[in-house]
């Protein structure tokens, strides 16, 4: 699951991303509000934090922005502020949660996970395909009875492709929505990745496989 956050304090930025990271989600980090425009035109996020008060563009000028431009992706907003007024106005500006500073790293965690759930409702905490399931909520991968449990990055490259059987998913577009757009990250990871979620689908017993199309990237297939 891949998150914009938008913080213009830095070490705050960087404490946020490093929790969420660690609860296996992939985030792209931005400290204006104009960075955080910029990142929402050129990429898809399963849900945004938006802090409040941010250089260039205020979050609450982002947030009127994205929905004028009928985005629905899920917002959260963070700001020092506490007013009823600043949460209603918030609210009715288009943010599907508030959250005030100081607040625990829990519930913020707790935040996201119901945010991004009531998105997720058009589509199922179990993926399936051929004889292989993945469930969402607890990361693993099974085949009948056998399970492995996916570290962060393998789980986001096996959902993209479960969620898109037969398709073909170029390197870039794995790149782009896993590691983000300003990752140093070399592109030959994803081949690495493949590699190791071969070998999990054979250790598996898995009645599909990821096939290469050669240019264009990688399909999971029916055997």
């Amino acid at each position: 699951m891949k998150l914009l956050l938008a913080e213009d304090e830095v070490e705050l930025n960087q404490a946020l991303a490093a929790v969420l990271k660690r609860s296996n989600y992939s985030v792209d980090c931005v400290y204006d509000g104009q960075e955080a425009l910029d990142y929402l035109e050129m990429s898809e996020y399963d849900g945004v934090i938006l802090d409040i008060m941010m250089p260039k563009k205020n979050g609450l000028e982002v947030l009127r922005e994205i929905r004028a431009k009928k985005n629905t992706v899920p917002v959260l907003l963070l700001t020092a502020k506490s007013q009823l007024d600043d949460k209603v106005e918030g609210l009715d500006a288009g943010a599907d949660d508030y959250l005030t500073k100081p607040f625990a790293m829990k519930e913020l965690l707790a935040r996201i996970r119901a945010m991004t759930r009531r998105q997720s409702d058009l589509t199922d905490n179990v993926l399936s395909f051929a004889n292989i399931t993945l469930d969402r909520s607890v990361f693993e991968m099974s085949v009948g009875n056998e399970k492995i449990r996916l570290a962060n990055k393998d789980f986001q490259m096996m959902e993209m492709l479960m969620t898109n059987p037969g398709q073909v998913i170029s390197t870039e577009r794995f790149m782009e929505k896993i590691w983000g757009y300003d990752t140093d990250t070399e592109i030959n990871v994803v081949w690495v990745y493949i590699s190791n979620l071969r070998k999990k689908l054979t250790s598996l017993g898995a009645d599909a496989e990821i096939k290469a199309v050669r240019g264009q990237g990688y399909s999971l297939i029916k055997k």
